[in-house]
């Protein structure tokens, strides 16, 4: 079973999401191949924000810093229960880009789970700066990226169209909010749904499809109860 998960590293239902997939996986019998595909919330973001989550959402929504902060306190209480530390008066905001690049070479080198799930732990839980070339370099190194190979890259426009063409594809599907998934390019499943609801369909869709299918041959947000949407 193939599951294509969009997802953009600012996005906190993302991980969520990604963290619950990951535990229905374990509890079904089912090979599942699941592929991160790039989806960015906000394009046009700055690389350096000096607001905080809080002033952020304050400003965007009209409301208090006192309302932002308590519903960042609710998922934090929420990645809590999928085993996650979000640390929301620590984090730095940034554009979310290069990391999408950087997870697409790791792709080709058979550490894209890994980088993906490296740079989601740097910014929800080590408050790292993960729109920084040199962050991001070190974060590649510890997946067992090439470090000069990793420079080159972010110094360079190497992986922009493979995650440009993820986003297109994204909007050819009319997906406006992450976590999405796709299973098996037919069925879809939209937001961080609970642990439950993922095993539910991975069974089911694995009795109507069959076996294993693979893909290893194929060459301004808003967030809600649970995803981000632009």
């Amino acid at each position: 079973m193939l599951i294509e998960m969009w997802t953009d590293y600012a996005c906190p239902f993302c991980y969520i999401g990604k963290r619950r997939l990951e535990e229905a996986i374990k509890q079904v019998e089912h090979k599942v191949e699941v592929v991160y595909r790039c989806f960015e919330l906000e394009p046009a973001a700055e690389r350096d924000i000096s607001d905080t989550i809080y002033e952020k959402l304050a400003k965007k929504y009209g409301m208090s810093l006192e309302q932002a902060k308590l519903n960042c306190n609710n998922m934090e209480d929420m990645a809590r229960e999928s085993g996650l530390d979000y640390q929301f008066d620590t984090m730095k905001l940034t554009n979310t880009f290069d990391a999408h690049r950087l997870t697409m070479y790791a792709k080709t080198h058979g550490l894209m789970n890994e980088m993906a799930e490296r740079i989601l732990h740097a910014f929800f839980t080590e408050s790292k700066h993960i729109g920084d070339t040199s962050t991001l370099t070190d974060l590649a190194v510890e997946v067992g990226l090439n470090r000069e190979k990793v420079t080159n890259l972010l110094n360079s426009d190497e992986m922009t169209d493979d995650v440009r063409s993820d986003e297109q594809e994204a909007q050819e599907l009319g997906i406006q909010g992450v976590p999405f998934f796709l299973i098996n390019r037919k069925y879809a499943i939209s937001g961080a749904q609970p642990t439950e609801t993922f095993i539910g369909a991975i069974n089911q869709i694995n009795e109507q499809d069959g076996p294993f299918i693979s893909m290893n041959d194929e060459k301004g947000a808003t967030c809600t109860d649970d995803s981000c949407e632009v």
